[in-house]
């Protein structure tokens, strides 16, 4: 973040995008703060201070997921985002916990670089320019005209210019000049020109067993590049093309990747943060401690040195997950948190239960949001240059089916608007490219959602699996 926000400016952007949830948003407000709070404190107790990592409870579609994401937005920090039933236990079919670190740590320099691209645009997109230039107006090649000097017992050849070179070197000069005004202006967009850009020479390699090269932690893409060398090639492209791949080609030259390596990892390790969706789908149910129950505690146990804190090997160096923010999340319909290992409990100390979305939560979710679902499809008809209109009533229309479907067949939470909207308007966004109404404006009321939804609510059959 470039100004630190305080945890109340925190949870008033995350309203700006979610609906109610009030405590868990005032649980991560205050864990994201803490972030900034730890890194300034005295050295001596920095290291001290552990992440209060966060375990939220709620059923599918309210908002959990949505949380973690926004919020390591607003903290501009790496966020990734896993399904606790990828990983299994070594010796299972399924990936290594620490994966997730490794995947993490891409992500960061994914984004550190992109950063430091950003400050080097406008010099790599000059030296892009000047490149594509040479192209359209090659250089002077001065024709050597032979001298012969004497040495000491010997004579020496020297070259040098005569005055007709020094005059079409100025003419090519002016020319290349008004070439580049052109090229600042546009106007040599759509002119075709062949450059050279790096091959990729990457091999396919599969790697089989149980530990692959991600596990190793290995860039083979680096290692076969190093060994190979790095080949050209040449592709024909508008200018307009070239101008974006040379300046990405210079913005790589002109950034230190040693040096976007290390802010990486220092981002990781300092405000990086891991969501653990599903993770009661990896708890024991009931005690039962045989056959898939075997893998799933294992998958709790790799992941106990992680949450706590160890060291993984990555293909850009070692990482520290002591200071990584885990939030971990579970409708728990089936299994209940104390069906975790104690341990792991142990390790998810602030617990926050997200409630389910009523009718008006409905409401809200449709109209207060900047991405509010309505406000989406009005966009969606907005390129073919309609304009759509929900009443209120309408819109209360579709707050109560949407809660009733969930009460009567699944409780899919907000998820379930899209079903419901994506029926309502379904014959709407068919005809519209071809039967234009005459003011382009379609209004949606209560009397259209009821017709076109009340018959599929009121059978139960046709709910489940329409809605």
């Amino acid at each position: 973040m470039k100004r630190e926000l305080t945890p109340r400016e925190i949870v008033a952007e995350l309203d700006k995008y979610i609906v109610g949830q009030d405590e868990a948003k005032k649980c991560v407000a205050i864990a994201l703060r803490n972030r900034w709070r730890r890194l300034n404190a005295p050295p001596e107790m920095r290291e001290e201070i552990m992440p209060n990592n966060i375990l939220m409870i709620g059923p599918t579609g309210v908002g959990k997921t949505e949380i973690a994401r926004r919020l390591a937005k607003l903290a501009g920090a790496p966020f990734i985002k896993v399904e606790a039933t990828k990983f299994t236990e070594v010796g299972y079919v399924g990936r290594d916990v620490d994966s997730m670190i490794r995947d993490l740590v891409d992500i960061a320099v994914n984004m550190v670089r992109e950063e430091h691209e950003q400050r080097v645009r406008d010099r790599a997109r000059e030296l892009a320019e000047e490149r594509i230039l040479d192209i359209l107006v090659p250089p002077a090649r001065p024709t050597p005209r032979p001298e012969m000097v004497q040495g000491p017992g010997f004579f020496l050849q020297s070259t040098a210019t005569t005055a007709a070179d020094d005059a079409e070197a100025e003419a090519r000069e002016r020319t290349r000049q008004r070439f580049r005004e052109k090229l600042k202006a546009g106007e040599l967009d759509d002119r075709e020109i062949e450059i050279e850009v790096a091959a990729d020479t990457m091999p396919m390699v599969q790697v089989f067993g149980p530990l692959g090269i991600e596990e190793m932690g290995v860039n083979l893409q680096e290692l076969f590049g190093n060994l190979t060398g790095r080949r050209r090639k040449k592709r024909r492209v508008t200018v307009a093309e070239a101008r974006e791949i040379l300046t990405q080609e210079e913005a790589q030259k002109l950034i230190d990747m040693d040096k976007v390596t290390r802010e990486a990892l220092e981002r990781v390790e300092q405000s990086g943060i891991v969501f653990i969706d599903e993770i009661d789908k990896v708890a024991a149910r009931d005690g039962a401690r045989g056959g898939p129950d075997v893998s799933r505690e294992g998958v709790q146990r790799d992941l106990l040195p992680l949450v706590e804190g160890s060291s993984v090997m990555t293909k850009y160096g070692m990482v520290r997950t002591d200071h990584i923010l885990f939030i971990a999340s579970g409708a728990f319909h089936v299994a209940k948190p104390s069906d975790l290992i104690p341990e792991l409990q142990g390790r998810f100390p602030i617990r926050v239960e997200l409630k389910s979305l009523t009718e008006e939560d409905f409401y809200k979710i449709l109209t207060q949001p900047k991405n509010a679902l309505l406000k989406q499809y009005q966009a969606l008809l907005k390129a073919e240059g309609i304009e759509i209109e929900f009443t209120d009533a309408a819109v209360r229309k579709i707050a109560e089916i949407a809660a009733r479907v969930n009460e009567e067949v699944e409780n899919i939470g907000a998820r379930r608007l899209h079903t419901v909207l994506t029926t309502l308007l379904e014959d709407i966004l068919f005809e519209v490219p071809d039967n234009v109404p005459e003011d382009r404006k379609i209004v949606v009321d209560a009397d259209l959602v009821e017709q076109r939804l009340s018959g599929i609510v009121q059978n139960r059959d046709l709910s489940q699996y329409i809605l």
